[in-house]
Order: C-alpha cells, then structure tokens, then sequence
C-alpha cells in the first residue's frame, strides 16, 4: 500500500498566496517562497502550486515565481495553470516543477494527456478535476470553477487515467475553504474507479478529517491550504497523530 502524503498548496493570484472559500472570496495568506520554504523544513511530502487565474486571464504560468520556488525545495513540486502545450510544460520543467497539473486545458483537448503523457511520461501528468453536486450529480467545472461543464465527475477521471494522467487532483468546490472536512463521497466515488492516486482536496479543517479520508477512501494523499498557511495545523504534528492512528506517512 502507498504511503500517504500531506501536501500543502499554494493558490497564486498576481503573485501573491491567496485563499477563499467555495473558490471565492480571496484573501492574502503571504509570500509564495517563504511559505515553500517553511513547507519544505516542516517535513511536506510534495508543494502544489497553482496559478489559478492564468487561464481566465488568458496567460502563462508566472514561470519565474516557479522558479524561485523551485530553488528552494527538494521535495517534488507539481505546478498548474495556464498550461495548453506541450512547450508551457517543457518551460515549467526547465524552471524545476516535476509535474504538472492541467484541468481546463484538458477538458477542452483530452488529447493533450496522452501527449503530454507520451512526451514527459505519465509521472508528470496531474489532472486536476474541480467538482461540484449540481442537484444530483457531480460535475466537472473549468476556469478555476467559473464555468460548469456536462461532464461528470467519475467519467471524466476514468478517461483521464485512461489516456495517461499519472495521478487525479480531485478537489471538491462544495468544501473548499469550510474546513467542513474532505467530501468523502466524491473522493471514494472517484478513487474506487480508477487505478491512478487520487489526491482528496478541498475541506480540511483538523486532523480527524484527515485520518477519516485515509481510513474511509483509496485516496493516497491530502491536500490543504488554510491550515497550513494560518498555522491552525502544523505539518509535522500531522503527521505525527496519523501514525498514532496507524495511518502510514512519508
């Protein structure tokens, strides 16, 4: 069995850390590189960066902040927002990401996970699925959950695993920010499906939530940003109450 990992997130908007809830309502949670750097020295197993207005703003990942970042951690780095191409991979892991993650591009043009799968390998390929219940079924939103699509949320997983996404980003826009706890549902929904790791996002708000969505879910890392920005969580006392839980961590 894969061992779990705590990852901390970065949501970047012109530059600086940002965090709301149900994707709205931003609010400053500081500097980009000192939170990377604190990241990294609190013991986190990967750092999620995602420019999440890029693709509204119709523009590329700020790749010179990737790279400040990247200077400074030696734990993998996945980077997202903006991406479309082959190339804006090709720059992001020149500035030092080790993956990356795409969500809108991928809706718009699937096969851009078997190339970017077949070009860099399926190891770098995040896809990153914002859902939300619209009445009653779970669907697939782009444009950092402006715009609701017609897919649902466990087909379009399924067709990203089977095109060559070596890992699903699974965030729920219902909990995001209420710190309500994981949405057990739609991540055991999803990570009973597929194959691929399925990271649960979206809700953390204290330990128990992330000893139930290891013990009650296949998913095989917890990704939050409230409580690691705010100090409300620290890293290592995290993970430190799981192996008391008997929950194994990196």
């Amino acid at each position: 069995m894969l061992k779990k990992r705590i990852i901390p997130c970065l949501d970047i908007k012109d530059g600086a850390t940002v965090k709301g809830i149900n994707f709205e309502d931003l609010k400053n949670a500081g500097d980009p590189v000192e939170l990377a750097k604190k990241y990294e020295q609190e013991g986190a197993d990967e750092l999620v960066f995602l420019d999440i207005t890029a693709t509204i703003e119709n523009r590329k990942t700020f790749v010179e902040l990737v790279k400040e970042i990247a200077k400074e951690l030696s734990i993998p780095f996945t980077v997202g927002g903006g991406i479309s191409s082959v190339e804006d991979v090709r720059k992001l892991l020149e500035a030092g990401a080790d993956k990356i993650s795409i969500n809108s591009s991928a809706v718009k043009n699937p096969a851009l996970i078997s190339d970017l799968a077949k070009e860099f390998g399926s190891q770098c390929v995040v896809v990153a699925i914002d859902t939300k219940q619209v009445g009653d079924k779970d669907l697939v939103h782009i444009k950092g959950g402006r715009e609701a699509t017609a897919l649902a949320t466990i087909e379009w997983a399924k067709e990203a695993a089977s095109l060559g996404a070596g890992e699903i980003l699974l965030t729920s826009m219902d909990g995001d920010g209420t710190k309500n706890g994981f949405d057990l549902r739609i991540t055991k929904l999803v990570s009973d499906n597929i194959t691929i790791p399925v990271i649960a996002s979206g809700g953390a708000g204290k330990v128990d939530d992330f000893v139930q969505v290891f013990n009650e879910t296949k998913a095989t890392g917890g990704l939050a940003a409230s409580i690691f920005h705010f100090n409300e969580i620290g890293i290592q006392d995290l993970k430190q109450q799981l192996k008391t839980q008997k929950i194994e961590v990196r």
